[in-house]
């Protein structure tokens, strides 16, 4: 994990560091404000997330990034901002693709605390691409605003929860499979979020190859390989079929999705853990987080559901 922050009231330092961090900016001279510059931003190869808090007015002209540049306002205002044929304001509680990740893009930013958040565009097709082949073209987002009310609400819960549960807790942070599990997450709330060019339903071929055997083959590489940072379009290569069929196999059979089926096998090597564990030297967060449960509460629940007692209950026992 990468942690930085910046606090400054030197807008001279504060324009270096943005140029430096981001991409070419200029904080215009006289700008209202303090010019209290206030960032922080907790990341992993694959995803960043920046708190951002400027009490100034500054434009900024960004050149192609080749990330998923998500922004999320909290306070203040976002104006001007342009690219290709859009022309956009972004206000508190908005939450907005700035650009593509091939496109320049520009604006101003009026003294506002807001989020980027950026990702690699190859999570988008790790959860939506067919598994195993290359993609023919990658998958894009095709529009700048999410296509609904809740789906916005959804991805800005998804950040928030990344963001304070994830990236910024050190214990979390250094779990693979947690990481995997959390970006994975980020990528489908994205594509659910934002209008796109990702085809999810199965064909006629996928309905084809979603038989027992695909089945079998899937769950046999799960359950070799839970403690490993997985990723559905993996399963799928593995299982010599796309995503889709895939997923369909899984519903098809087990009334149930691959993720949700690797979760159960990774519950059941917490479990064993946690009976094999001495609890003077371990936690139930710590057993939890090494199998990519973030969420003690979430954990909990799915465990006694599952075993009919506590964790802390089977550690301790």
């Amino acid at each position: 994990m990468n942690s930085m922050v910046f606090d400054s009231h030197d807008l001279g330092m504060t324009e270096d560091f943005l140029s430096r961090a981001y991409a070419r900016m200029h904080i215009g001279s006289g700008s209202p404000g303090t010019g209290r510059a206030r960032i922080r931003r907790d990341a992993v190869p694959s995803v960043s997330i920046d708190e951002l808090d400027l009490d100034f007015e500054m434009s900024y002209s960004v050149t192609p990034l080749g990330r998923i540049c998500l922004c999320m306002v909290h306070e203040g205002t976002i104006q001007d901002h342009a690219f290709g044929d859009v022309r956009d304001d972004f206000g508190s509680g908005d939450v907005v693709m700035l650009a593509p990740p091939d496109q320049p893009y520009t604006g101003r930013i009026c003294a506002a605390r807001y989020n980027i958040t950026m990702l690699d565009p190859q999570l988008l097709n790790e959860v939506a691409a067919a598994g195993g082949e290359p993609l023919s073209e990658p998958v894009r987002l095709t529009g700048h605003r999410p296509h609904s009310p809740a789906a916005a609400r959804h991805l800005k819960n998804t950040i928030g929860y990344l963001r304070d549960n994830v990236l910024a807790n050190p214990m979390t942070v250094d779990e693979p499979l947690l990481v995997s599990t959390s970006t994975q997450l980020l990528a489908a709330s994205v594509l659910a979020a934002f209008p796109n060019t990702a085809r999810t339903d199965p064909t006629a071929q996928d309905r084809s190859d979603a038989h027992s055997a695909t089945l079998r083959r899937a769950v046999a590489y799960i359950d070799d390989h839970p403690d490993q940072p997985l990723t559905v379009a993996e399963i799928a290569a593995a299982a010599h079929v796309t995503i889709r069929a895939l997923q369909y196999a899984f519903r098809r059979h087990l009334d149930t999705t691959p993720l949700t089926y690797l979760r159960r096998v990774r519950l059941a090597q917490a479990h064993r853990a946690l009976h094999a564990a001495d609890a003077a030297d371990t936690t139930v967060a710590v057993v939890a987080a090494r199998w990519g449960f973030s969420h003690p509460g979430r954990f909990a629940a799915l465990y006694r559901a599952a075993y009919g007692t506590s964790p802390s209950g089977t550690l301790h026992g």
